[in-house]
């Protein structure tokens, strides 16, 4: 069952800005990189990693192998399983996988591909993680309209099972 929320906002555009690379046609389908943290993965990630996945180009999640602690209550595989699963039942094409922690991304001249700057609306702007884990410790509903339904009960369940005070 498809949550129609995450559908109205993830055709929403965002604002891009290309900081080098030329766009190309993406014939061979290359993919769309994406690196966060996701905890937990939310409307305003499923929306950003949608500019992509609308325009046909496959998205590749790399989540940041970082220790669970109270900004990071869920470990990296129980990201990696939220939005695998996210995806899964929307038949995006998505691959995610686990990246050591970083501490920059870079880049030099001629890469021979697009360096790009998303901008949200308003409407998605405002959406943050660290505000829905708080909603979550006060015990009120307001983060279920900012994580997709098909998830929710794996966010609860892992945060329930977690040693983690929030």
């Amino acid at each position: 069952m498809e949550n129609t929320a995450v559908e109205s906002i993830a055709v929403e555009k965002w604002e891009c800005q290309n900081h080098g690379g030329n766009p190309t046609s993406n014939i061979s389908k290359k993919y769309a990189i994406f690196v966060g943290r996701y905890q937990p993965y939310h409307q305003g990630h499923i929306s950003l990693i949608m500019q992509k996945i609308n325009q046909g180009i496959p998205a590749l999640i790399m989540v940041r192998d970082i220790p669970a602690d109270e900004k990071n209550p869920f470990t990296t595989e129980q990201t990696v399983e939220m939005i695998q699963k996210f995806h899964a039942a929307h038949d995006h094409d998505v691959k995610v996988m686990i990246i050591p922690d970083i501490e920059s991304a870079n880049y030099g001249r001629g890469v021979g591909y697009e360096i790009n700057e998303f901008t949200p609306p308003e409407n998605i702007g405002f959406i943050s993680a660290t505000k829905i884990r708080q909603s979550i410790k006060d015990k009120n509903d307001d983060w279920r309209s900012l994580v997709d339904e098909s998830i929710q009960p794996d966010v609860e369940r892992y945060l329930l099972e977690s040693d983690i005070a929030l």
